[in-house]
């Protein structure tokens, strides 16, 4: 039976599924992974077979002005991406990630097969929390369900005349989106979250069919080992912080490079920088930068994590049992950087625009010398690891080709 997973993004919008891949290849699944075409290598390297979108995820949600004009741009290039994914190999079902699911639901209807949705964001309104991507604090019961709602009807815009191409290229009969996300609402389409429900519990008011069932990771070869120079140096000392901030601050390199190494030296810890693509660089005997490297291996060989919140790296620094110092920039970095913080497992967000070596020296100190933090995160890590998402993924494509 033949799986294929659609995800765009950032990286960490795409590299979770080449675990979760794995794990569906290792139950006996032929999988393919439709992502842009900047991840061919990440998704082959962990031996599933790759087939390219080309939408560029640098035309999408960001930054600065003309966010509105980038996303729609992205939308577009993502519809005529799925439309292609039509006629470029069969599938008995489709698995969508949060950025994929409202024009993959089209691709699944033309296709004629079942889709599942596979979320590492979630999206349902709920009396619980507000948008994840409205940065702000709880408007109370009514005013987070009415937010979130507000939030579904603009994707739906956004999406709106992509929807309306996808559906005429593959010969569709017209339907508005609103009406497209009501109908799977109304069968229940199932949508498995992959964050941990120690993170953040399953809302009491979600519908049946909308699970919270545990994180799946990006692949990380069991034989994978630390590059040597890095090894060395975590061998050279004692447990140096951790510096990185993933897809987000292009161009910022040497600005946030100056306050890490000054953050370090006033705290008088060691560290490793992630260049990322801030291009994060720094030199001295106790400060090494790195490339991309495993989270699995190396965070929990760190005192500490500063990091810039997204849905990954929150759970991959919660997963190591260390303490963060969570730095949002954008989208729904600051939901996840107030939910870690709220566990006790991180010092309060340092919100990015506001980031200086004096009060970055601050969070570190109090993540690596105050004991709550550590314990906190230890606490939420073996949670953690009595959780399988990428399992529960397995068992609902098993349920979905055996109906």
């Amino acid at each position: 039976m033949r799986v294929l997973i659609a995800a765009a993004g950032s990286y960490g919008d795409v590299a979770p599924y080449t675990g979760l891949g794995c794990r569906l290849r290792d139950a006996g699944f032929r999988v393919a992974v439709a992502a842009p075409e900047q991840f061919a290598d990440l998704v082959t390297r962990a031996g599933l077979e790759f087939r390219g979108i080309a939408a560029d995820p640098s035309g999408g949600p960001g930054g600065g002005g003309g966010m509105m004009r980038r996303a729609a741009v992205f939308m577009r290039e993502l519809g005529q991406g799925m439309a292609a994914l039509a006629a470029s190999g069969g599938a008995d079902v489709l698995l969508l990630s949060t950025t994929t699911a409202p024009l993959g639901w089209h691709l699944a209807e033309a296709l004629g097969i079942p889709a599942l949705g596979v979320y590492l964001q979630p999206v349902a309104p709920t009396v619980g929390f507000p948008p994840v991507v409205a940065a702000g604090r709880s408007l109370g019961p009514w005013g987070n369900r009415a937010a979130g709602r507000l939030a579904l009807r603009v994707v739906d815009r956004m999406h709106a005349e992509a929807a309306r191409e996808l559906r005429d290229t593959l010969g569709l009969p017209r339907a508005a989106q609103p009406a497209v996300r009501k109908r799977l609402d109304r069968v229940g389409w199932t949508v498995l979250h992959g964050f941990s429900s120690a993170l953040l519990p399953r809302p009491d008011d979600w519908r049946a069919g909308l699970e919270v069932v545990g994180n799946w990771w990006p692949h990380c070869p069991q034989d994978a080992r630390l590059p040597q120079e890095l090894a060395d140096f975590l061998d050279a000392g004692p447990p140096p912080v951790f510096i990185g901030f993933g897809s987000m601050a292009a161009g910022e390199g040497e600005r946030l490079g100056g306050i890490a190494v000054r953050a370090l030296k006033e705290a008088g810890l060691r560290g490793v920088l992630q260049a990322g693509a801030a291009g994060l660089h720094a030199v001295g005997d106790d400060v090494l930068t790195v490339g991309e490297v495993p989270h699995r291996l190396l965070f929990p060989r760190t005192a500490a994590v500063v990091h810039h919140a997204g849905a990954g790296t929150t759970a991959a620094a919660l997963r190591a049992g260390v303490p963060a110092v969570p730095v949002p920039v954008t989208a729904d970095q600051p939901f996840w950087a107030g939910r870690v913080a709220a566990l006790g497992a991180a010092a309060g967000p340092l919100p990015f625009k506001e980031l200086s070596a004096p009060a970055l020296a601050r969070a570190l100190r109090a993540a690596v010398e105050e004991p709550d933090p550590r314990a906190r995160a230890a606490a939420v890590a073996r949670r953690m690891a009595a959780e399988d998402g990428a399992g529960h993924v397995v068992r609902e494509v098993e349920r979905l080709l055996s109906r």
